[in-house]
């Protein structure tokens, strides 16, 4: 699948997502989390039906090269204030159902540290 350029919001949305996709379960606190971070960053309504078809269609050994692009793409547009914010709602996420699985972790550790890389 050709990789498209996106901006922040939509790369902070494909994080959350894939985030909340790692553990093969979905609860109602991720998405109440995930629908948190979409009223706080889309100052108007938006149709996220062509992100989510993106989404759909990755194969489970894509996932992580694409969360990679995500964060690269992310951290092209933001602040470091931006940044520190979808780590929160990243930790949050994978936090929602009281446990960390090992998955979520490796995810959460590869985006603190490619940011944390990206700073030196």
């Amino acid at each position: 699948m050709p990789t498209r350029r996106m901006n922040k919001t939509i790369a902070g949305y494909h994080i959350l997502m894939i985030m909340s996709a790692v553990d093969f379960k979905f609860s109602l606190e991720e998405d109440k989390i995930i629908r948190e971070y979409i009223f706080q960053e889309f100052p108007f309504q938006v149709s996220l039906d062509r992100e989510m078809e993106v989404i759909s269609h990755l194969k489970h050994d894509e996932w992580h090269q694409h969360f990679h692009q995500c964060i690269d793409d992310f951290y092209d547009d933001s602040t470091e204030e931006e940044r520190n914010g979808i780590l929160k709602f990243a930790l949050y996420l994978a936090k929602a159902d009281d446990i960390i699985t090992a998955e979520e972790n490796e995810y959460l550790q590869f985006l603190f540290s490619a940011w944390d890389h990206h700073s030196e």
